[in-house]
């Protein structure tokens, strides 16, 4: 019963691990090449390459310290890389201005 249930929490485990390092890949696939460069960081391929490996590894069982060296990787996109280039891009906004009401700027009459 025991070694039932901790075989499960080892598949829930992996499963969390195989889906952020998918989304570790998916977003830095998302993100601009030239801002890879400019935040100086390297370059867009070598971590498409890198976080590709270790959405890779997850899918073989038995495999485990390589799925570690995986799930380092990713955190290190994510604290290092990710915050990085979300400062080079500068933040995100859609539409306009703030003061923009639902026809254009909003001019006080």
């Amino acid at each position: 019963m025991l070694l039932q249930s901790f075989g499960t929490v080892l598949y829930y485990l992996s499963l969390a691990i195989a889906l952020f390092s998918l989304t570790a890949f998916v977003d830095a696939a998302l993100k601009r090449k030239d801002a890879y460069e400019a935040a100086g960081k390297q370059n867009k391929g070598f971590w498409l390459i890198i976080l590709g490996i270790g959405v890779a590894v997850n899918f073989f069982p038995g495999m485990f310290f390589l799925v570690i060296i995986g799930l380092i990787a990713d955190i290190v996109y994510f604290v290092d890389v990710r915050p990085a280039l979300k400062q080079v891009a500068g933040p995100r906004r859609r539409g306009g201005s703030s003061s923009d009401g639902p026809y254009g700027p909003f001019g006080g009459r």
